[in-house]
């Protein structure tokens, strides 16, 4: 007798000896190589130094009193607007305060008003918009919604050394980092200092002036979230 079978199911009945099929394999499609990630879009220096020249004469302000009241020095605030300096987040803050400007007016869309009530802002991965800068890579999260009580950026660290800063940074408001990947250092003007792992936070008062420093290989990646109270900022020295 004989048994066929497909598959191991029964097909029909014959006689003298049994024959059995295997299983077919399933057929895998290929898959399809996943695409790179786009990079991360950059926002031009000298986008944002017209943004910035362009708030200063709609408010008529000349650049020593703009300096005057953000301590921000005037050699700076000047090649800032020529786009012949990247500028670091103190200065940044600084100039937004006394401009009246939210930092979408800077690195988002001007002029946008803050939706009420606020709506989630959604930032893709690697779809940060990067300031760049020689120590610090800012790449600004929620770059479009205006009106945030907190700064969320997401900053790969270049620096290496207390050195390569002409000063430590300080700005008014407090400040939270997480690191992500590398090894990192905070150093304060007061003389600590604090080294993280991945994994590892600091919050603490950004007036005190202080510096992100990468230690070793790689480049540390960190987030951070900056909430500016308002104080009144100090001066900074003439880059």
């Amino acid at each position: 007798m004989v048994i066929i079978y497909e598959n191991f199911r029964l097909l029909s009945y014959t006689t003298n000896y049994v024959l059995l099929t295997m299983p077919r394999k399933a057929v895998r499609p290929t898959p399809t190589p996943a695409a790179s990630p786009a990079a991360s879009p950059h926002v031009d220096h000298e986008i944002v130094g017209a943004r910035l020249r362009a708030a200063r004469k709609a408010r008529g302000m000349t650049l020593a009193e703009l300096s005057a009241q953000s301590g921000v020095a005037v050699s700076t605030i000047s090649k800032a607007e020529r786009a012949d300096i990247a500028l670091t987040y103190d200065k940044f803050a600084a100039l937004a305060h006394a401009l009246q400007l939210d930092f979408a007016d800077i690195f988002g869309q001007p002029g946008q008003a803050r939706a009420v009530p606020m709506t989630p802002a959604f930032t893709a991965a690697g779809q940060q918009v990067v300031y760049d800068t020689p120590n610090y890579e800012y790449g600004m999260l929620a770059h479009d919604l205006t009106g945030k009580r907190m700064v969320p950026i997401l900053s790969h660290i270049r620096a290496k050394a207390l050195s390569d800063f002409p000063d430590y940074i300080r700005h008014s408001g407090e400040e939270f980092v997480f690191l992500l990947s590398g090894m990192l250092q905070l150093r304060f003007e007061n003389g600590s200092a604090f080294t993280l792992a991945p994994g590892d936070s600091l919050y603490f008062d950004s007036s005190v002036g202080h510096v992100y420093l990468s230690v070793g290989e790689p480049d540390a990646q960190v987030l951070v979230c900056c909430v500016d109270t308002g104080m009144a900022p100090r001066r900074d020295p003439a880059i």
